[in-house]
């Protein structure tokens, strides 16, 4: 076994591109199946965004009493 990339062959060069490549490509396949990988949701049937409007002035008290606006 060839411990230094200085003094590997060549056989341990192509071990190593070919590890790199399976690797990028098994990331490639589980990241393009996690985005088809549909979960009950569609996007046309989701529900618009719940709109919430703003109310009245909100007092608030310190812990000693005083009132904060």
């Amino acid at each position: 076994m060839n411990w230094s990339m200085y003094t590997a062959d060549r056989s341990t060069h192509l071990k190593i591109v070919v590890v790199g490549l399976c690797a990028a490509l098994l990331i490639a396949v589980i990241g393009i199946s996690a985005r088809e990988l549909n979960l009950g949701v569609n996007i046309m049937s989701a529900q618009g965004p719940t709109v919430y409007k703003a109310g009245g002035p909100v007092v608030f008290t310190s812990r000693d009493g005083a009132v904060i606006r």
